[in-house]
């Protein structure tokens, strides 16, 4: 490892925590070691969580040459299968990122920081969380473990596979929820429409049902697939996943034509091309991860489920919260009429997509940070968190001014309806001016998923989500789609605000920036 003046910007003189978000400007676009770091796990993890979305708005554009009620009525599956895989998903791949991170850096600690320090979650500071790593691990070197195997059996032996406890924990969780979520969604999808806004003399059943309930079959793939990427994304790899995701999503796009046009199957056909893109993809990333785990932890104990369960209750309490603001946008949308729901899934799939850009850098920053943090390398997580989030503002900047210029002539790509196109561009001044929000609140949560605030990020994320769902019912009602679209820009600007403040204020992991 450089030296740390190397490595990443010296601190300033003592400031106030509000300053890291000003602190060393001039370093932003800087390929220093800590810019390359950045780089290398942010580039390939934004092009593979932009992947599927942008997948998905290649079987939107199929679809809308169908027709409008059917563009309608899978953009209502699509948001519902989505959202529901969103509550497992999103905890299960924040703690397990954390969790391997952090077991992988607890691996490359010398035995004089081991002595005088003990790893927690987030940091000595934040009493909300347990410790997640035994006090007792001991490793030589700033990469390279004394022992091949620790007392935690994360074994480091060069050209040999490591047994990383939390990859295995994160493949048991992610299969038994996989199995739960095509279980209840096949079963209730009918009913679950009908909460959507889609009813039963409805024209968009008929196709919305059809689509879900096949798309459903590939939710213990999704689930597998997401926490294997967990586990790369601790190990600082994103390039893996990356290959796979392409591989899946190129398969998809294939597939779609054939299934749809040729096969006569339409909306059946692109939810069959979608599962089976989504098992390619966990069939390689298993392939790949077994050639670098071993799976097979020594005994239960081992698997830390307690840990795995405690934190993602947390996180389960904030994706819920930000699911629900969501599902409900897309059901008020759709209660609105087929044309303001079709719209409304082009403009709402291209918003995701692109913010998705910001989760790359959400990815490095949580990544570096967990490490940063288990090292209590607290000049490093200063530094990390500064470029991170200066960086996301900067692409949110420039995504607003993309789409501001291209969606009014790239709308025609996903449906030639005049009334949905009308309505789109009603909607683009919203997708495009809330970039930089969006980018800084998806940055957030990387920055605060690395320190391990799993509990500030879930409580807030409930009050913020409370006057979301008010704003959501009181304007939608009162200005309809333009109502809508108001209601989730305030609730993104409380998300970033939630992560501003925490940092800002240097409480929680955080309060070690008011000492430097």
């Amino acid at each position: 490892m450089a030296d740390e003046d190397d490595s990443y910007p010296p601190m300033d003189a003592k400031r106030t925590p509000i300053c890291i978000f000003f602190k060393d400007v001039r370093y932003v676009l800087k390929l220093d070691e800590l810019g390359l770091e950045i780089a290398q796990i942010a580039f390939p993890a934004a092009l593979a969580l932009t992947a599927d979305p942008i997948a998905s708005l290649v079987d939107t554009a199929f679809i809308g040459q169908i027709g409008p009620v059917e563009l309608a009525a899978v953009g209502v599956s699509i948001a519902l299968f989505n959202q529901v895989s969103r509550i497992a998903i999103f905890p299960l791949v924040s703690v397990t990122t954390s969790f391997v991170a952090e077991e992988d850096a607890i691996g490359r600690v010398s035995p004089e920081e081991e002595d005088s320090e003990s790893l927690e979650t987030g940091s000595t500071m934040n009493s909300e969380n347990k410790e997640l790593i035994p006090q007792n691990y001991s490793a030589e070197g700033p990469y390279k473990a004394k022992s091949p195997v620790s007392s935690f059996g994360i074994d480091k032996i060069e050209n040999e596979r490591r047994c990383i406890p939390s990859a295995s924990s994160a493949l048991v969780i992610g299969a038994i929820l996989g199995l739960i979520q095509a279980i209840f969604l096949v079963s209730g999808a009918k009913q679950l429409l009908n909460f959507m806004g889609v009813g039963s003399d409805s024209p968009m059943l008929g196709p919305a049902q059809q689509y879900l309930t096949l798309r459903s079959l590939g939710a213990p793939a999704v689930l597998l697939s997401l926490a294997m990427q967990g586990v790369f994304r601790g190990f600082k790899d994103t390039k893996t996943p990356l290959y796979a995701t392409v591989a899946g999503d190129v398969t998809n796009i294939m597939l779609d034509p054939i299934f749809m046009f040729v096969f006569g199957l339409g909306v059946r056909g692109a939810a069959i091309a979608h599962v089976l893109s989504q098992y390619l993809i966990s069939v390689i990333l298993l392939w790949r991860l077994m050639k670098q785990v071993d799976l097979l932890p020594p005994s239960i104990k081992h698997l830390r489920l307690g840990q795995f369960l405690r934190n993602g209750l947390l996180l389960l309490m904030r994706v819920v919260a930000v699911t629900f603001c969501v599902t409900l946008s897309a059901s008020l949308a759709a209660r609105q009429g087929s044309t303001s729901m079709a719209a409304f899934q082009v403009c709402l799939q291209v918003w995701l997509a692109t913010s998705l850009l910001a989760d790359g850098l959400a990815v490095a920053g949580q990544a570096i940070l967990a490490s940063a943090f288990a090292r209590k390398d607290y000049e490093k997580a200063t530094a990390t968190a500064t470029r991170v989030l200066q960086l996301g503002l900067l692409l949110g900047l420039m995504l607003a001014a993309v789409l501001g210029l291209g969606l009014r002539f790239g709308a025609r790509l996903f449906t030639s309806d005049a009334d949905v196109l009308h309505m789109i561009s009603i909607g683009i001044p919203f997708v495009a001016g809330t970039q930089p929000i969006n980018a800084l609140a998806f940055v957030f949560d990387g920055v605060n998923f690395g320190a391990s605030d799993f509990a500030y990020s879930a409580y807030s994320m409930v009050m913020v989500a409370i006057v979301s769902i008010l704003c959501l019912f009181l304007l939608s009602s009162s200005h309809k789609f333009i109502g809508i679209w108001v209601a989730l820009t305030i609730y993104m600007s409380l998300r970033a605000l939630a992560g501003f403040w925490r940092i800002g204020t240097g409480t929680g992991p955080w309060n070690f920036l008011r000492n430097l």
